[in-house]
């Protein structure tokens, strides 16, 4: 039977099976099943939240084609000022960098109340707090997006093409299924057979948002 997982990937792990030199999201599953299982897309090293973990590679192919269109949901925070006026160039496409300049397509977003560096200090990246909490009263945006595309970094590059500096990341769902609440960072559970045909569904429809 294809076994699927729901993971809460801590930050600080790549997503991949096997890394010679650094820590991957592998290690939080027991060895006698980690050579079966592989994680369903990326999440970046220093980013948090939802990740599928599976050995049935049809669910890779029901949600990773790009014509899938399936939707992806993020909370961010970042340093900068965030107005109304760049979430409606958010959601109406920005250039990514690269060789070749790339428009993302239409995606969703809504602001959440702003905050400062001092109140956000939990999630301010580890090796740099000290630095950034010399300037506690810094403003920091946030809010949630939600995208149907899979680039390299491609939250953080959108924030970024807006003035704005991503410093906390966190995935909270694929398609229809939500992060579940219960689950702390480096846990997993079992994805219910119901969970399973919505995941497969979602690939079918592209889900909504």
């Amino acid at each position: 039977m294809p076994q699927y997982y729901m993971f809460y990937k801590p930050r600080g792990y790549l997503t991949a099976k096997t890394d010679a030199w650094r820590p991957t999201m592998m290690e939080f599953f027991p060895p006698e099943v980690r050579s079966r299982l592989h994680p369903v897309g990326r999440l970046d090293k220093d980013s948090e939240g939802l990740l599928l973990v599976t050995d049935d590679g049809m669910l890779d192919n029901a949600l990773l084609q790009p014509s899938r269109h399936v939707p992806k949901k993020y909370a961010f925070q970042a340093f900068g000022v965030l107005t109304p006026a760049q979430v409606a160039q958010l959601e109406a496409g920005v250039p990514l960098p690269g060789k070749e300049t790339v428009m993302t397509k239409p995606a969703r977003a809504q602001l959440l109340p702003p905050s400062t560096i001092g109140a956000c200090a939990k999630d301010l990246p580890a090796q740099r707090r000290e630095h950034f909490l010399k300037n506690p009263d810094r403003p920091v945006c946030r809010g949630l997006i939600w995208i149907r595309e899979g680039r390299k970094h491609q939250v953080r590059l959108m924030l970024k093409a807006v003035g704005c500096h991503v410093f906390w990341l966190k995935r909270l769902a694929i398609g229809s299924l939500e992060l579940d609440p219960a689950l702390a960072p480096g846990d997993y559970r079992s994805l219910t057979a119901e969970e399973v045909a919505r995941l497969f569904s979602d690939g079918r429809t592209g889900a909504s948002v």
